[in-house]
């Protein structure tokens, strides 16, 4: 048995999964309890008066493809937020088994955990070494309860990455112990992408992804769960069937083209190129303490003054995010990169 599957929850590992009405082309459909009507305006391909597939499997195939992983290595989710519920879900049975979060992170890690009933052990980000996460210290404040560490690489808020290095040694040091979750919502913004890697050395790793970022899909919703393909079904156990509207994955499929991935690039590498001016030019600013490295679709900032800061920017109806109350990023606020002009707007208010 695969180590991962090891993990999951004894009441989950031999889990019938819900069995939907077959669905096969050609045939007429009398066993779904549908409308035979479509609604006024759909111009739908297969119509949304029809259930959409229980697993989007044409969708799943050309994820797959786009992260360069066989098609029984992913589950579509609704956003890479879904697959952080259906990983603690899967492998936290409530009011028993641990999730490791290293703050400052992002928060949903937290909310999930909560809501499964999940207990929560914080080991924080090193602040004095970049936030990085004190490997040495998750591994030795782990216990036979602890299932599941978040490592969100880059970081949000804070925009570092977490080399490759040190997530080996977590998973390695957590081999048959743990699942070591590797959030890499904003990778494509980064210098390079170690998941691939770190999915092919070792067999407890998982890894989100999301399109709400790098291809511009945050209204639609769709993320990607990637792990050995022994978990994978597992995982999908825990979603209920027709998840994944109709209407998104013709939208997700016609993103995925291979005619666009040259725009695609384009735009990453837009948004990286302004990602260093805005910082070259705010780190300039009296107002502004410290630009902190990022590898991100954003940066944070350390100024003295939050509330004004923020006040200034709202008077040219630029909003940016406030992570001041977090006592472990003093004087925070978290700036998205926009295009050129946005981010000269936002200039022009601070200067």
């Amino acid at each position: 048995m695969n180590s991962l599957v090891e993990l999951v929850r004894p009441d989950l590992r031999h889990m019938r999964p819900y069995r939907s009405a077959r669905f096969e082309d050609g045939c007429v459909r009398l066993n779904a309890n549908e409308s035979p009507w479509r609604p006024p305006g759909d111009a739908s391909g297969p119509g949304l008066n029809r259930y959409p597939e229980p697993r989007p499997l044409r969708l799943t195939a050309g994820l797959a493809r786009h992260y360069g992983v066989p098609t029984g290595q992913l589950l579509v989710t609704r956003g890479s937020s879904e697959a952080i519920d259906v990983v603690i879900r899967t492998f936290c049975r409530a009011g028993t088994d641990e999730v490791v979060v290293c703050p400052p992170t992002f928060g949903m890690y937290e909310t999930y955990a909560q809501i499964q009933g999940a207990p929560l052990r914080r080991i924080p980000l090193r602040r004095e070494l970049g936030y990085l996460p004190d490997i040495g210290a998750i591994l030795a404040q782990w216990t036979a309860q602890t299932r599941v560490v978040f490592v969100c690489s880059p970081n949000n808020p804070t925009g570092n990455s977490v080399p490759a290095a040190a997530i080996d040694a977590l998973a390695t040091g957590l081999a048959g112990r743990g699942v070591v979750v590797v959030d890499a919502a904003y990778i494509e913004f980064a210098a390079e992408d170690p998941t691939p890697g770190l999915l092919a050395r070792h067999d407890n790793v998982l890894v989100l992804r999301t399109l709400s970022k790098a291809m511009a899909l945050a209204g639609v919703r769709c993320g990607a769960l990637l792990g050995p393909a022994a978990i994978i079904p597992l995982l999908g156990c825990v979603l209920p069937p027709y998840t994944f509207a109709t209407v998104c994955a013709e939208a997700v499929e016609r993103c995925l083209e291979p005619g666009h991935a040259a725009e695609w690039q384009r735009r990453i590498g837009l948004l990286q190129a302004e990602r260093g001016r805005l910082a070259a030019t705010l780190g300039r600013l009296p107002a502004v303490r410290r630009v902190w490295p990022s590898e991100a679709n954003f940066l944070l900032l350390e100024v003295g003054d939050p509330q004004a800061f923020l006040a200034a920017a709202r008077a040219r109806d630029v909003l940016l995010r406030d992570f001041s109350w977090d006592p472990a990023l003093p004087g925070a606020i978290r700036v998205t990169i926009g295009d050129p002009a946005e981010n000269d707007r936002l200039l022009q208010a601070l200067v």
